[in-house]
């Protein structure tokens, strides 16, 4: 999977050094599967949930939250949002154009 971008993980976990290892375990993983479906997303991230036509990671036991479109056909994962729990729960990342409540 071609994961764009690497550069809104370290924009993260600089301002939350404590998601650093766990996103980049998470960043390791996906980098080296070419999912087809959310079921296989699921296979290795039982915990991924659809949003709408977005797939949200836990990611550090639940303390923040990756968002991602990911185009199968082309394989590619697009990160559009990380957030702390608190943040995702306030929903703004709805407004985000990419984004469609199917």
């Amino acid at each position: 999977m071609h994961i764009i971008s690497h550069k809104k993980i370290r924009e993260f976990y600089e301002k939350h050094p404590k998601a650093e290892s766990s996103l980049d375990n998470w960043y390791r993983i996906v980098k080296n599967e070419n999912f087809k479906t959310v079921a296989d997303v699921r296979r290795l991230f039982p915990s991924a949930d659809l949003a709408g036509n977005f797939v949200v990671f836990n990611i550090g036991g639940n303390n923040y939250r990756l968002i991602a479109f990911i185009d199968y056909p082309m394989e590619r994962l697009y990160i559009r949002h990380i957030l702390t729990h608190g943040e995702y729960d306030k929903g703004k990342w709805k407004q985000d154009k990419w984004f469609r409540n199917t």
